[in-house]
């Protein structure tokens, strides 16, 4: 039973009226969904929470398509692993690691698209479209497959292979474009009326959000109803950490948790850091990040939509944010990988490198919970983690890249 009530604007509070398609405010901020939490407080029981489906899913009082609307592949619900080596040479004692890139096409990205995808399904939508820095394409690509839907997809022109050929096999119109998201996301903007596109980019429409919201509930739920001491998020468009606050709200509400929510803590690369630069200068919005560069795709955000929201986050919950180079990710990338066994996108990586920073600083102390978030798997970085490890080629079959051929 889901118990939306209306959509509300992160700015001006402005409401509209649930089930239909909404883009932005009309002051140009993000709507967010608001339920009817007192009522579904009365019907549902966190203790019931277990006896739901093993994927995001057993939320789904407080989301918001129809449970004969939703399209699934088996998101959410992901592991959640204690640090067996890396917590020792960093000098904290209580450290996990939420893997995401165990989602259905291997990142967070698949909650956030089941759950816009699922409410195009319920509203009628036909032709969905989105700009992607890579990971946000992957997913709409497979869940538009899934529900029949076209999927019309815009990125950079140097996306990870990985990103472009799944869009590709997915069955979606894949767009090269000379030029970070942000042009890209120009693009659609133009186009939408035109083509008819429903535009699911980050938090242009409402529900993305909501599904990456879940792990928030997730974590609260693993670590049995105690959220941790502090989250680390590898932070481009901020969707991730935005929805995370938003359910521990939620939560509150519920009398699920206690009044005590996490630090939530922001991570950049260096190259491209504007809620870590807007945040040192205590500033309320970002300024655009030129000459956005990192190895790290789902980190090249000049400006987020969101950089409101997820400032406000940190400052309310006593976070901060931190910026990593890329030589510091890529390295924690491969300890996490010899170390831990986890294979991780370098965006998750670079939480590890973060931790270290705050921990020399005192920032957090060694016996604080501390959940990172690995955002993604590591196999979406052929060419990232292929500049570490060079595959020696000693003829021309080596040339073909590991495809099995006659010997």
């Amino acid at each position: 039973m889901t118990t939306i009530t209306h959509l509300e604007c992160s700015g001006c509070r402005r409401r509209y009226e649930a089930g239909r398609v909404w883009g932005l405010c009309e002051c140009g901020e993000p709507l967010l969904v608001r339920y009817d939490l007192e009522k579904a407080r009365r019907s549902w029981n966190r203790a019931w929470v277990a006896n739901g489906p093993s994927s995001m899913w057993r939320y789904q009082p407080v989301l918001p398509p129809r449970r004969s609307s939703i399209v699934s592949l088996g998101e959410g619900f992901t592991p959640l692993l204690r640090s067996r080596r890396i917590h020792r040479r960093l000098g904290c004692e209580n450290l996990w690691f939420k893997d995401e890139g165990l989602n259905p096409t291997g990142s967070f990205k698949a909650r956030g698209m089941a759950c816009a995808v699922s409410m195009a399904v319920e509203l009628g939508a036909r032709k969905l479209a989105a700009p992607s820095a890579g990971n946000a394409a992957s997913a709409l690509a497979a869940y538009a497959a899934a529900a029949g839907l076209e999927a019309h997809i815009f990125m950079p022109r140097d996306v990870p292979q990985a990103n472009y050929l799944e869009c590709r096999a997915y069955g979606a119109h894949v767009t090269l474009v000379d030029g970070l998201i942000s042009d890209c996301g120009r693009i659609v903007a133009e186009r939408r009326d035109e083509e008819g596109w429903y535009d699911v980019s980050t938090l242009k429409e409402p529900y993305r959000i909501e599904g990456k919201k879940t792990m928030g509930y997730e974590v609260a739920e693993q670590f049995h109803w105690e959220p941790p001491d502090a989250i680390f998020y590898p932070t481009g468009g901020g969707v991730g950490l935005i929805g995370m606050w938003k359910a521990f709200e939620e939560l509150e509400a519920l009398g699920w948790i206690g009044v005590k929510r996490p630090k939530m803590i922001a991570v950049q690369a260096e190259g491209c850091a504007p809620v870590v630069r807007a945040f040192e200068e205590g500033s309320e919005r970002c300024r655009p990040w030129e000459a956005a560069s990192t190895v790290a795709a789902g980190l090249r955000v000049p400006k987020p939509l969101g950089d409101a929201l997820i400032l406000r986050a940190l400052r309310d919950s006593g976070g901060c944010a931190v910026a990593v180079s890329d030589a510091e990710l890529m390295d924690a990338g491969v300890e996490l990988a010899s170390e831990e066994g986890i294979y991780a996108a370098p965006e998750g990586a670079a939480c590890v490198a973060a931790l270290g920073k705050l921990l020399a600083k005192g920032f957090l102390k060694p016996g604080e919970r501390i959940v990172i978030f690995i955002t993604g798997s590591g196999l979406k970085y052929p060419e990232a983690y292929g500049t570490r490890f060079p595959r020696p080629q000693g003829g021309e079959q080596d040339k073909l890249g590991g495809l099995i051929t006659p010997r």
